[in-house]
């Protein structure tokens, strides 16, 4: 069909599809970093990382959009982490690697403190997997 401008354009100039995902609210053009979830039975917002797929009932959402999310009122805003973003250590986490490091730096004392031979098992235990003991049942 052809108009007095020349022929129709059909609206969607092909079925060339952009690879980024763009953001759901309205005129916004930026890509999507976060996927937005609505819970209604829990009256949860839940926002986590852009998901893999897009859903129908989820909304991607930009940088700035997904900070300034709030929920409805009486709704609660959950914000799941990114995997993608390095986590910081916590004084625990150094504690814990410390101490790992001095008792790796001490096997000799170790094995001078078990009395360097075999070890005696316990005469409950049956047998011994990694960490996990099988003992015998004390009936028997």
């Amino acid at each position: 069909m052809e108009s007095r401008r020349g022929p129709l354009k059909s609206a969607v100039p092909s079925n060339v599809v952009s690879p980024v995902r763009r953001c759901s609210r309205t005129a916004c053009g930026r890509p999507a970093v976060a996927t937005l979830t609505y819970v209604y039975a829990d009256s949860t917002a839940v926002l986590g990382p852009l998901a893999t797929y897009a859903e129908p009932h989820c909304y991607d959402l930009c940088a700035e959009h997904s900070e300034r999310l709030t929920a409805p009122r009486g709704w609660e805003v959950v914000r799941l982490l990114d995997g993608s973003a390095p986590a910081q250590p916590t004084g625990d986490d150094l504690e814990a690697l410390a101490n790992a490091v001095r008792e790796a730096a001490r096997p000799q004392e170790r094995a001078a403190g078990a009395g360097g031979g075999p070890r005696t098992a316990d005469p409950m235990e049956v047998a011994r997997r990694g960490h996990l003991r099988v003992l015998r049942s004390p009936d028997n």
